[in-house]
């Protein structure tokens, strides 16, 4: 089977370095460059994981995790946030958002394959 994620950055390099990592992994990647394109892609296609960003235009990350979290079509699709925002606080926002798990940047393209493929693994069994 192959995965579907999308990918959720306002920074198109970062898309793309996301995009790299995980189709060289054999995952099937879609992009959005903000929250709320992101919401409506994930309402239109149901990704098997969300790798959102929180600092975007239109719609920050946090308040697109609580939509998708809060939708029951897509309640159950795993969601990690990726963000600059180091801080504690910044972390548990996330959480309380409904992310799975909070990752900061920059991240090992090892790292976000093993992390992306355990989440999966975790929500699929």
């Amino acid at each position: 089977m192959t995965w579907k994620i999308l990918a959720v950055d306002d920074d198109r390099g970062m898309r793309f370095l996301l995009r790299v990592a995980l189709e060289r992994k054999g995952f099937q990647v879609t992009e959005a460059p903000d929250g709320q394109a992101a919401v409506d892609q994930v309402l239109a296609t149901l990704p098997d994981l969300v790798l959102m960003d929180v600092m975007m235009p239109r719609m920050d990350g946090f308040t697109a995790c609580q939509i998708i979290r809060n939708t029951e079509s897509t309640a159950h699709i795993p969601i990690i946030m990726l963000s600059a925002l180091t801080a504690g606080e910044d972390k548990q926002k996330g959480l309380d958002a409904g992310a799975n798990l909070y990752l900061t940047k920059p991240v090992s393209p090892l790292t976000l394959v093993e992390t992306v493929s355990q989440v999966l693994e975790d929500a699929n069994h």
